[in-house]
Order: C-alpha cells, then structure tokens, then sequence
C-alpha cells in the first residue's frame, strides 16, 4: 500500500503540470500566428481590371488600386486587359506605378477575344509577368500625333534609307525628321527600355512601333513577347507560382498557389472621373455651360441657368483638359455659337446664323482627335445638338421677321395715320385730341373745333394733320 502524498507534493505536481499545459497553449497560439501573417503575406492576390481604352480615369484606378494592393501586403497584382489604347499620358503614368509597385504585376490580357493594342502594349511590355489568354493579341503601337498635323512618318526614314533631292539630279540626300519622326523614335526608345529592362523581345516592340505589326497569342509566346499563355485567372496564378521576379531591384519568389483572390472595382471617384472624360459627357458639359451662360447673360435674374451653365462649363473644361483635345476645334465651336447668339441681335438675315452652325459643326468633328482608340465624339451627338442649335435658330429668325411684319404698335411711327378731334384752332395751328392725349398739331387752313382729323406727318412734338373730309373717309 503506497504511503499517502503530502499536501505540498500535491500543489507541486500540480503546478508542473499546470506550467506544461500552459508552455503547450502558447506554442500553438505562436504557430498560428506565424501561419497566419505568412497567409497574409503570400496568400493574397488582388485582381484589377481595365476594359475600354487607357485615359485619366484608368490611370487613377490602376495607382490607387497598386497602392492598395501593397498596404494589403499582396503576393502579386493581376491586371486584366481588355483596350484599343489610349492616352500616352495616362499610359505612361500606369506604367511609372507598375515599375514602382513593391508588389509583383502581372498583365493578363483577357478574356479570350481580348486585345492590349496601342497603349496596352506598352502595359504589358512594362509588367513583372506578360501573360495573353488564348484568342487574344496584341501589337499596333505606333503613336499618334493629337492634331493630325504631319500624318504618319514615312517608314523608310526609320531604316536609313536616303530620299532624292528636289533638284531633279537624282542626288542622293538625307530626310528631315518631322515631328511625328521624334514621337515614334521616342516611343521606340521607351518601349525598347522596358523590353530590356524585362528580357523580352524588344525588335519586335521596336517594329511594333515603327511599322504597327501585330500578333497573335501563340505568335507572342514563341517570339519571346509575352512569358506564358493561361485560359484564366486561376490557371495563371497555377503558373506564375514560385516564379521570381525582379521588383525594385530584388528577386522575389511570387507565392500564387491557392491564394485568396480579391477583385478590386473602380470606387465611385473612378467611376466619376470616367463618366467626365467621357469625350461625349464632356462635350454635352460644355455646350450646357456656354448656353446656359448665354442664357443668364440675355435674361439677367434668372440665377438657375447661370449656376448650372458655370459649374457644367468648369467640369467639362476640366474634363477637356485631360483628353486629346484640339484646340483649333474648340476655337471653331465658341466662334459658331458666338455667331448664332449674335444674329438673335443683328440684322445679318441669317448669314452669321448659317455660319455659325457651320463653323460649330466643323469644330466638333475636330474637337477630339478622333485617331485616338476611345477618345471621338459621337456623330450623332454632333448632329444632335447642330441640329438643335440650327432649329433654334430658324425658329427666332422668323419670329424677327413676323415681327418686322408687324404693325408698328409704339414709337413716332405709330401716330402716323391716327385720328383725333380738334380741340381748339386759331389760323393754322390749334390743339387736337389723340389716343387720350393733346397734341399741338398745325394745317395749312382753318378747322372747326370738334372736326375730325388724321395725322399726316410728325415734327418733333407737333404733328401735321389733315381733314377727314379731304382724304374722302367720312
């Protein structure tokens, strides 16, 4: 029979074992720690997604939405592209947050049918990982001159190749470079940059420039373009897992495999930076602006008009300023509409009205440069509000000549024909009753008080009248 344990030997073991449980407790709670931050770190993906064409409000969705992604802590970016191209501006400010992304981007043309043409190709060229869904492709980049000045270069220049002089000799000479020269050799430059900065085929992104050649997925994958083809986003994360990557200088491993996938949508600032630059939202924003300014100005009081015309003009002048505007069309609208407001007020007979719809229908066409993949105005929006402008027009044109036509109602002119009573007479000048009034009036004659008379002429304040009798009315 064991002999019965003190008191102390009991709270003893008591307390070791108590001290074991607790020693477990805490290194599991520690593992889990440790498995969760590295879930955090390396098990998120944030997807973001641009479809239509590269301009300000694409630009600031894909910055706010890599800023995002690395407060997140993100494993890797996919971008999903869908564009014709775009703005040079907002793509190179896309492609200034992608090379200063501490997190890995990878571009994924897709879905299938998609295209990364103009812009888009320089996107892809720029990201960590350059991935095309099947069916896609991608190429056309080279740039366009805002303005259509110039034209497009003439290949050849590119390749060294020599022109004939002008003085018929047949000797050879060496072509000037355009302006529309320096933007393609630029954007050579730039994009030949990114392809060696990634390892892929910068001939190609050269040629793709100077000449617009295009290609296929498959043609990307086996000329070095693009570094893997996927079906989806699941499958290019399946692919891209475990690849390193260079990001601001250091190799890092992408941990894609089973990741949690967050989709990032456009806020309700994105949303409403895209609907402004709308070219045909920011086009009706400015015509709203100068009518109702014109509006508030012809009927001073009215308050509501020249509110809204003033913050429409400022929001669509501000939307203006971000596309490729032209301003010589912009220039060609105001003169219209300043011509047709002013022949509400001068009697041009319709000249400065006709005019005027002329010069603001050519300056709409011009107003965006409709060379640029997104970025025309609506033909029938055009014809629209010409339509509108020139029905307002004709609608007060012959309310000027109904009224021109009309019976003068007021003025000297419309004494002219009246008929009073002489008041009183004496020789050749008396006073004789009108519409209520007496008038000092004179007649080569004398006149019985009472006699009816017509006015024949007005000087100044005295009319010359007529007998009745005279005129053959009784």
């Amino acid at each position: 029979m064991a002999a019965p344990r003190s008191p102390a030997c009991v709270v003893v073991a008591a307390g070791l074992c108590y001290g074991k449980f607790m020693r477990l407790i805490f290194a599991a709670l520690l593992l889990l720690a440790v498995a969760s931050t590295g879930a955090r770190a390396d098990g998120l993906v944030v997807v973001l997604e641009v479809k239509g064409p590269i301009g300000p409000a694409s630009s600031d969705y894909i910055r706010r939405g890599i800023d995002k992604a690395a407060g997140l802590d993100a494993a890797v970016i996919v971008l999903r592209m869908d564009t014709p191209g775009g703005l040079d501006s907002s793509m190179r400010e896309i492609i200034q947050a992608i090379l200063g992304s501490p997190v890995p981007v990878a571009t994924f043309v897709a879905p299938n049918g998609a295209r990364a043409a103009s812009a888009g190709t320089y996107i892809l060229y720029a990201s960590h990982i350059a991935a095309m869904a099947p069916a896609t492709n991608l190429g056309a980049a080279t740039p366009i001159q805002i303005g259509g000045g110039g034209g497009l270069p003439k290949f050849d220049r590119f390749k060294g190749d020599q022109a004939e002089d002008k003085d018929g000799e047949g000797k050879p000479g060496e072509a000037h470079p355009t302006m529309a020269d320096k933007a393609v050799n630029d954007a050579v430059a730039y994009i030949r940059g990114l392809a060696e900065m990634r390892g892929r085929n910068a001939d190609w992104a050269e040629a793709a420039v100077r000449k617009a050649v295009s290609l296929s997925a498959q043609a990307a994958l086996k000329d070095g373009v693009v570094d893997l083809l996927a079906a989806d986003t699941e499958d290019l994360l399946a692919k891209i897992d475990g690849r390193q990557v260079l990001v601001l200088n250091n190799k890092l491993p992408i941990a894609a495999a089973g990741a949690e996938v967050v989709e990032l949508l456009p806020d309700w600032r994105s949303k409403l930076l895209g609907l402004v630059t709308n070219p045909n939202i920011a086009y009706i924003l400015m015509l709203v602006g100068i009518y109702g300014l014109i509006f508030e100005v012809t009927h001073p009081g009215a308050v509501a008009p020249g509110v809204i015309g003033a913050i429409a003009l400022v929001v669509g002048l501000f939307a203006l300023n971000m596309l490729p505007i032209n301003y010589a069309g912009l220039g060609l609208m105001l003169l219209g509409i300043a011509f047709m407001v002013a022949e509400a007020f001068l009697p041009a007979f319709g000249a400065l009205g006709i005019g005027g719809i002329i010069a603001f229908v050519i300056g709409s066409v011009m107003l965006l440069d409709t060379d640029v993949p997104g970025f025309g105005i609506s033909w029938p929006l055009i014809g629209v509000f010409a339509g509108t402008s020139a029905l307002f027009f004709l609608i007060v044109l012959a309310m000027a000549v109904k009224a021109r036509q009309r019976r003068v109602v007021s003025g000297q002119e419309d004494m002219l024909g009246r008929t009073g009573q002489v008041a009183d007479w004496d020789q050749d000048r008396g006073h004789v009753r009108l519409q209520g009034e007496i008038w000092t009036a004179r007649y080569a004659g004398a006149l019985a008080p009472g006699a009816p008379v017509r006015v024949a002429a007005l000087d100044g304040l005295v009319v010359e009248v007529e007998p009745l009798e005279e005129t053959g009315e009784g």
